[in-house]
């Protein structure tokens, strides 16, 4: 493995929570604006596009300076419009690929490099990051992923409910603080092969039980890293969520690109 990596930002206009998601502005500015300036500069990745099957999203990224990769517009995911563009010729000497997510603003680049070291290094097919729960309203909102892990980091299952269950009383703040209790993070760095092989799938039992599509490659046996890390804010979903990226992005004072 060449240790190349390649960082894809999976961008359509289709959510259904929040209408015309990548452009929808942010203090002034689109998500999608947000969200290239935070990863452009990373160390971690040796090239960075946006793959949208949208020309407006398309316009702008192309403005910022951004590569712009356009896509088939009935990818049932963002895994599936990754692939495409990996498959392309321009991309073929990238082994490792790294699927950033369009609506995260505050992404960590410390965050991109744990998942990339689980795969370059750790020698799994997927690796991806979780953070402790920390509330007992996050453990039970279906909403927030939970991921339980072995002790060798392998994930063992990721699921809207709230796992792992305490069975006779409910864990205290204290414990939702660390391990076991773990809330997933949608980042995902993957082998060349292990991001082919996922798409090669057919949707899973549970993955269309929980609609979560990280386990049909975990149902099919593909081994997923888990690194847990420091403090992550949650992307955008919801107009609730873009008034509360709006306080985090003032308070960080990071309402301008350098």
């Amino acid at each position: 493995m060449s240790g190349q990596v390649l960082g894809i930002v999976p961008a359509r206009l289709a959510s259904t929570r929040l209408p015309n998601k990548p452009l929808y502005p942010i203090l002034g500015k689109p998500l999608i604006e947000w969200v290239w300036r935070r990863i452009e500069n990373m160390s971690v990745l040796d090239h960075a596009v946006v793959a949208t099957d949208s020309e407006d999203v398309a316009e702008v990224c192309r403005a910022l300076g951004a590569p712009v990769e356009m896509t088939a517009t009935d990818h049932p995911s963002g895994t599936d419009r990754v692939a495409e563009v990996v498959n392309r010729p321009a991309y073929r000497q990238y082994d490792v690929v790294v699927n950033v997510q369009g609506d995260e603003p505050l992404i960590k680049e410390a965050h991109v490099r744990a998942a990339i070291d689980l795969v370059v290094e750790g020698k799994w097919d997927v690796g991806t990051c979780a953070i402790p729960v920390r509330t007992d309203d996050a453990r039970a909102d279906p909403s927030v992923v939970k991921v339980a892990r072995a002790a060798s980091g392998k994930a063992l299952y990721f699921s809207r409910a709230p796992i792992p269950y305490k069975r006779d009383e409910k864990p205290g703040p204290e414990e939702l603080e660390h391990e076991p209790f773990l809330r997933h993070i949608g980042i995902y760095a993957y082998t060349r092969d292990a991001l082919h092989d996922w798409v090669s799938l057919a949707p899973s039992q549970l993955e269309r039980l929980e609609l979560l599509e990280q386990l049909r490659p975990l149902e099919a046996g593909l081994r997923i890293g888990v690194a847990v890390v420091g403090a992550a804010d949650p992307g955008v979903d919801t107009p609730a969520d873009v008034l509360r990226m709006e306080k985090k992005l003032t308070e960080y004072g990071a309402t301008t690109f350098a």
